[in-house]
């Protein structure tokens, strides 16, 4: 049941026939991992935690750094040199005292990686290097979890929804090379909103899904053109060699 201040609160998405008080119980039910609290989590970690998703776990080990705060909007520039995952957990508190944040001051990886993504419903990915992107989705797949993927450099950014059975394939199967790109944020720089875009995209997926609508996004992946305004969709095609889920599906390429 949703208490009076939860229907104050959420009462412009409880005027959505899509959501509704049942899909909001649902969201208040939820558990979310959010991992990488940077340019892209900021904005999913807020949108997630004003809508009322119910624990919120904030996994990130780094500190703020004066470079973070040209996008990462979950920070002001008195908290340099403090934990993100911290600082991340009292912004969400002081956003929306109904839910529960949890602060992951630590990387994602290996057994910490598995019981966060084993205790949570849906992940989102928002790291920023490809040693993590691949745990993250070997994890999700291992456990059978959704996975919102996000990334972004210069002015693109992309956007890719994984659901189980993961019929159309993973994050391994787009991208088998687990080596970090010459081109990313730290080389060849990125623009505040083109993450921001992307990031918000995520939280939305992730409310869509949490909320019970149809995830018209499953095995796709959506690319940005932030000098154009445009957008690209392609299909994900599920690789019968991937070493992460190869096994579970015929080729269907």
């Amino acid at each position: 049941m949703l208490s009076d201040d939860a229907f104050l609160r959420y009462s412009r998405q409880l005027l959505l026939e899509e959501v509704g008080p049942e899909g909001q119980e649902k969201l208040q039910a939820a558990t979310v991992l959010i991992v990488g609290l940077g340019g892209l989590g900021s904005p999913a970690a807020l949108y997630l935690a004003a809508a009322g998703v119910g624990k919120i776990l904030l996994a990130d080990d780094d500190q703020l750094e004066i470079t973070n705060l040209q996008r990462q909007i979950l920070y002001r520039t008195h908290d340099l040199h403090k934990s993100k995952a911290q600082l991340a957990k009292r912004q969400i508190q002081d956003l929306n005292p109904l839910i529960e944040p949890v602060a992951l001051p630590l990387r994602m990886q290996d057994q910490a990686l598995l019981e966060a993504v084993h205790e949570v419903d849906l992940v989102l990915d928002c790291s920023d290097n490809m040693a993590t992107r691949h745990a993250v989705n070997q994890a999700c797949i291992q456990l059978e979890k959704p996975l919102i993927s996000g990334s972004a450099v210069g002015f693109s950014g992309q956007l890719l929804v994984l659901t189980p059975p993961f019929a159309h394939g993973c994050y391994a199967c787009l991208y088998p090379d687990q080596s970090l790109p010459q081109r990313n944020c730290r080389t060849a720089g990125v623009l505040g909103p083109v993450v921001g875009v992307i990031g918000t995209l995520q939280a939305l997926e992730a409310i869509k899904m949490l909320a019970g609508m149809p995830v018209t996004l499953a095995g796709k992946l959506r690319l940005f053109d932030g000098k154009q305004q445009s957008w690209a969709t392609l299909q994900l095609s599920a690789d019968a060699g991937c070493a992460v889920c190869g096994g579970r599906h015929g080729n269907t390429r």
